[in-house]
C-alpha cells in the first residue's frame, strides 16, 4: 500500500480541487498532511523536505519566470489600448463582403491578439465582447460564430509569446536536465523557451490555416450560416479598406516582431523580450490615447493579481512535488511507463489522455506546475524531444480547453455572450473545431518534425 501513496496523494488532491478550495493551498495543503503522517509513520526519509526552502529560494531567483508578469503587463495594456477593436473592424471591412469572410477576419485578429497577448481568457472575453455582436448582427449562426470565437481565442495556448509555453519551457528545461543526469550524459544539453516558440509557429500556423478552411468550407456548403456583411458595411473601395488593414496592423505587427523576434534570432532572453513587449504595449496604449493613469492602475492590478496566483500555484506545486518524490512516486511513475504496453508510444497516450481530462478541473498552470515535472523526466528518458513534447502538451491542452461541457474556454465566452446565444449552441459550435485541433494533434504525431524542423535549422541543435 505504502508504494502507492503517490497516486493516492495526487488522487486526494483532485478530490480537494472538485471541492473548490483554491488550488496552491490544495496542493501545498495535501502534500504537507501527506509529509507529516509519512514522516510520523516512517513512510519517507523527513531529512528529505529540508530542501524545501532551497526550492522555494530557486522559484523565487528563477530569471525565466520573471517573463510571466511582463508578458500579462503586455497583454493587459493591449487590451486596454482596444487594439482588437480597431484590427476587427478593418479585416471585416476587408474581407466582409466574402461568405464567412468576417469568420475569417475573426479568426486572423484572433491569432494577431494571441500573438500580442499570450493570455486565453483575456482573448476569448475581448473577442467575445468585440466579434460575437458584429457576427450575430450579420446573421451568422450562433453556434458557428461561438466555434470561431472560442478556437481563435484559444490560440494564445500554442502562439508565442503564449504564458503557457514561458512556463512549459521553464518546466521542461528541468526535467530534461534531470532525464540526462539519470542516463549519465554530461554535460546535458539544454531546452529553452526560444525552443519551443519556435517549435510552436508551424503547428500553430497549420491550425489558423485549418480554421480559415473550415469556414470557407461551411460557408459554401450552407451560405445562410456565414452570410456576407451588408454593403453599408463595406462601401470604400479596396484600397481604401486595405489601407485601414494596413494601418491598423502596422504597429501591432511591428511590437510583435520586436518581441518574438528579439527571442527567436537570439539577440534577447524571454525575460528581457517581455520587457521590451511591456514598454512596447505602454506605446501603443499612448498613441492610441488610451493610456493614463486609471487605465495604468487597472493594468497593473490585473498583472498583480494573476502574477501572485501564478507564483503562489508554483510554490504549492513545488512542494507537492518534492513530498511526490519523498514518497518515491518518480520511481513508480517511471515503472507504470516502462512496464506499459506499446512502450514510449503507449506511455504518451496515456499522458495525453490524463492531460486532456485534467484540463477540464485544471487550468493549465496547475497541469504545467503538478503533472508535467512528474511525467516529463519519465518521457524524455524514453527518448522524446523536448521540443515536441512542449508543443504536443500546448496543443493537447487547448484542445481540453475547448471541449464540452467544462472547456474553460467556453465559460470565459458563456461570460459574456448575450443570453440569446444558448450554452448548447456554444457547445455545437466548437466540435467541429476540436476535431481540426485532433487532427493537427495527430499530424504533429506522425510527423514530430513538424515542430522540431524550425528550432533545428535555427539553432542547429
Amino acid at each position: 500500500m505504502i508504494e502507492f501513496m503517490p497516486l493516492v496523494m495526487f488522487a486526494v488532491v483532485c478530490i480537494v480541487l472538485m471541492f473548490g478550495y483554491p488550488v496552491a493551498l490544495s496542493l501545498a495543503g495535501t502534500a504537507l498532511i501527506f509529509a507529516f503522517a509519512g514522516s510520523q509513520f516512517g513512510w519517507i526519509d523527513a531529512s528529505l523536505l529540508k530542501a524545501m526552502p532551497n526550492r522555494l529560494f530557486g522559484i523565487i531567483n528563477n530569471q525565466t519566470l520573471i517573463a510571466v508578469p511582463l508578458f500579462v503587463f503586455m497583454g493587459a495594456m493591449l487590451e486596454r489600448a482596444k487594439i482588437a477593436e480597431k484590427m476587427l473592424s478593418s479585416m471585416a471591412s476587408l474581407f466582409g463582403g466574402l461568405r464567412g469572410g468576417l469568420g475569417i477576419a475573426v479568426t486572423i485578429v484572433g491569432m494577431m491578439l494571441a500573438a500580442s497577448t499570450g493570455i486565453v481568457g483575456a482573448t476569448v472575453v475581448t473577442m467575445g465582447l468585440i466579434s460575437l455582436p458584429v457576427m450575430l448582427k450579420n446573421g451568422y449562426d450562433k453556434g458557428l460564430a461561438s466555434g470561431i470565437i472560442c478556437a481563435s481565442g484559444t490560440l494564445g495556448q500554442i502562439i508565442p509569446p503564449s504564458i503557457v509555453l514561458v512556463l512549459l519551457g521553464d518546466v521542461l528545461s528541468s526535467a530534461y536536465q534531470q532525464a540526462q543526469a539519470q542516463a549519465g550524459i554530461y554535460p546535458p544539453k539544454s531546452v529553452s523557451v526560444g525552443d519551443l516558440f519556435m517549435g510552436s509557429i508551424v503547428p500553430g500556423m497549420i491550425l489558423v490555416v485549418c480554421y480559415i478552411l473550415y469556414v470557407i468550407f461551411i460557408a459554401w456548403r450552407k451560405p445562410e450560416v456565414a452570410p456576407a456583411m451588408s454593403r453599408a458595411d463595406t462601401n470604400l473601395s479596396f484600397s481604401q479598406r486595405l489601407s485601414e488593414v494596413i494601418k491598423s496592423l502596422f504597429l501591432p505587427l511591428l511590437l510583435i516582431v520586436a518581441v518574438l523576434g528579439s527571442i527567436l534570432m537570439g539577440y534577447a532572453t524571454p525575460t528581457e523580450a517581455a520587457s521590451v513587449g511591456a514598454v512596447g504595449a505602454m506605446i501603443l496604449a499612448l498613441i492610441q490615447r488610451q493610456l493614463n493613469l486609471s487605465c495604468l492602475t487597472r493594468v497593473m492590478q490585473t498583472t498583480t493579481k494573476t502574477t501572485s496566483m501564478v507564483f503562489l500555484i508554483l510554490i504549492g506545486a513545488s512542494i507537492f512535488s518534492l513530498v511526490f518524490r519523498a514518497f518515491e512516486g518518480d520511481e513508480l511513475i517511471r515503472s507504470i511507463f516502462t512496464n506499459m504496453p506499446g512502450g514510449v508510444t503507449g506511455a504518451m497516450i496515456v499522458v495525453m489522455l490524463v492531460m486532456f481530462l485534467l484540463g477540464f478541473i485544471l487550468d493549465f498552470i496547475e497541469i504545467t506546475f503538478v503533472v508535467v515535472p512528474i511525467v516529463a523526466p519519465v518521457l524524455l528518458m524514453m527518448g522524446l524531444d523536448p521540443i515536441w513534447l512542449g508543443v504536443m502538451i500546448a496543443i493537447n491542452l487547448q484542445t481540453s480547453f475547448l471541449t464540452p461541457p467544462f472547456g474553460f474556454a467556453l465559460f470565459y465566452l458563456r461570460g459574456v455572450a448575450p443570453e440569446s446565444v444558448k450554452t448548447a449552441q456554444i457547445y455545437r459550435g466548437v466540435l467541429p473545431f476540436i476535431g481540426i485541433q485532433l487532427f493537427v494533434l495527430g499530424l504533429l504525431a506522425l510527423w514530430p518534425s513538424l515542430a522540431t524542423w524550425l528550432p533545428h535549422l535555427i539553432y542547429g541543435s
